[in-house]
């Protein structure tokens, strides 16, 4: 029997009926025009970007194959102040949240299959990963100061795609992976 779940994480927002996003591609950057949801009138930042990581699994009684994803929420993402610094700084956001679908990745490669406790050992590694996305996100606005301090923003970006590469075996979540009890007999 086939069990169908699907987790799913927003940044600081519920998940909308109809989903316009962008995944997230090494050579396509944010535009400006990709932010379409208005403004937050209230929150004093410059602009707000929605990153969607999903992981999507079936499990049987002897394997469990999944795929992950991770995307750009145009509808809940939105801009007050369109600046190369700003556009920068938010890409960033999208880019952590990249970093975080691969470690999510490497993850679920490394899990054994084991029946009895597949679902609850998917949704602790995932509980677990994002539990750190969001204090990496919320690190990085607060040393940043949001793209104003400008050595900082310059030493995440660096950090950000160093981290990006250094993941690069675990790149290829979008495609099925499938972890079985032969797979797990082979470590």
């Amino acid at each position: 029997m086939h069990t169908f779940f699907l987790i799913v994480l927003l940044s600081l927002h519920p998940v909308p009926q109809q989903v316009s996003s962008i995944p997230w591609n090494e050579s396509r950057k944010l535009t400006w025009t990709d932010f379409l949801a208005k403004p937050d009138p209230v929150s004093g930042n410059a602009a707000m970007t929605n990153s969607v990581i999903n992981i999507e699994f079936n499990i049987d009684d002897t394997s469990l194959d999944y795929t992950i994803s991770c995307r750009f929420d145009k509808n809940r993402s939105w801009v007050k102040v369109r600046t190369a610094p700003v556009l920068q700084h938010e890409q960033g956001h999208f880019d952590i949240a990249e970093i975080y679908a691969r470690k999510l990745n490497k993850e679920m490669k490394a899990l054994s299959f084991n029946a009895a406790t597949i679902k609850n050992d998917v949704n602790v590694i995932y509980d677990k990963i994002m539990a750190v996305y969001q204090q990496v996100q919320h690190q990085y606005d607060q040393e940043t100061d949001f793209s104003r301090n400008k050595p900082k923003q310059a030493e995440w970006l660096a950090k950000i795609a160093a981290d990006i590469k250094s993941l690069e075996a675990h790149a290829g979540y979008a495609t099925t992976q499938v972890i079985s009890q032969k797979s797990a007999l082979k470590k």
